[in-house]
């Protein structure tokens, strides 16, 4: 996987890992790591209440006091702040080490009261960053990892703050875990539908009249393609997983919802894979239609040789320094009153003569 940088150019982006033979579940911090901050929403089928940029004191406070609680952190640069959380909501060390070694594979871990989803989404889509999400949830509780602000949360967050009654506060924190994972996954449909477009648009554009820039169009995406295959296809089966588990902490009417959600994985799936055998028909196509060019090319510069070929004989001939006074034989024509026009209507009609030749073989 690669991230574009200023000048459009990528660079491959490396997963972090620990020193060779350190303890499991160090931590480290990416020196690049984003600023931590904590978003705190509590939530009960009758109210909620959302904390900006909370302290770890608040979630303290509050930890036992709603039924479901919404810990949103921000950046991953204080470990500090992340082995506090973790200690908290007893999240597990070695998850807790896959949250700040950014580029994990999307998957699923089961522990024995909480579970712990990598998924990743696309952070920005004109330079094509994608950004890892790490999800735990447990009886009473939802924490997100996010390495940098932005995410597709905001519906989801307007659902929990609306006034009417919604499934959101009714239901416990996996119905909350999985609105979380749909709406990352919702996400792909306006950047893969969009590449859908281009595709579309650059094989009108191709049927018209191919050009180079195009060949670089279609090559990105296709890797950009490749790129979403790779990270769709292990997050479906992170979902299957999520519904074949029979932990206590994952209700069964949950599990209805997310099938819903794999069924969307699968058909984001199926538009990548027609996307990517389209690119790959498209860059043949390209190569056959430029190599077409380049015979019909060949061909009339061929032809046009061929043409002149008889032309600059006779023109040869002509200008060779005959003396028609010392012999008959020396080119009498030389002497000829009209011999310069005959000269030009004669191989005129040569390159007329063999011009019909060429349509009469369907050569031209």
């Amino acid at each position: 996987m690669a991230n574009a940088d200023i000048d459009g150019k990528r660079t491959p982006v490396r997963t972090r890992r620990p020193p060779v033979g350190a303890s499991p579940g160090t931590l480290i911090a990416d020196p690049t790591a984003r600023r931590s901050e904590l978003r705190l929403t509590l939530i009960s089928p009758q109210k909620f209440k959302t904390i900006e940029n909370a302290s770890i004191d608040d979630v303290h406070a509050n930890c036992e006091k709603w039924p479901v609680i919404w810990l949103d952190c921000t950046g991953l640069a204080n470990i500090e702040l992340i082995e506090e959380i973790g200690r908290i909501f007893n999240l597990h060390p070695l998850a807790l080490e896959d949250v700040v070694n950014t580029g994990q594979r999307p998957k699923v871990d089961f522990f024995e009261d909480h579970a712990f989803v990598v998924v990743r989404m696309i952070d920005d889509i004109t330079s094509h960053r994608y950004e890892q999400i790490g999800v735990f949830f447990g009886k009473n509780f939802v924490v997100t990892f996010q390495e940098r602000e932005g995410d597709p949360f905001d519906p989801v967050r307007k659902r929990i703050e609306s006034s009417a009654p919604n499934r959101l506060r009714a239901r416990g924190s996996d119905y909350l875990a999985y609105a979380l994972i749909d709406a990352i996954v919702d996400s792909y449909f306006p950047p893969v539908e969009a590449a859908g477009d281009m595709v579309d648009s650059i094989e009108d554009q191709m049927l018209n009249t191919p050009q180079k820039h195009q060949m670089r169009q279609l090559h990105g995406l296709r890797r950009d393609a490749n790129v979403l295959k790779g990270v769709l296809w292990p997050m479906r089966d992170a979902l299957a997983t999520l519904i074949r588990n029979d932990v206590t902490y994952v209700k069964a009417e949950t599990k209805v919802f997310l099938n819903d959600t794999l069924d969307h994985a699968l058909r984001l799936i199926e538009l990548v894979e027609t996307q990517r055998d389209m690119l790959t028909g498209l860059i043949e196509m390209h190569l056959s239609l430029s190599q077409a060019r380049t015979n019909d090319v060949i061909s009339y510069l061929t032809i046009v040789s061929v043409i002149f070929m008889p032309l600059t004989f006779l023109v040869g001939v002509w200008g060779m320094n005959f003396d028609p006074a010392s012999s008959p034989w020396n080119m009498p024509e030389l002497k000829a009153y009209y011999g310069y026009p005959l000269s030009l209507l004669f191989m005129a009609l040569v390159a007329l003569a063999l011009i019909a030749f060429f349509k009469w073989k369907k050569w031209l």
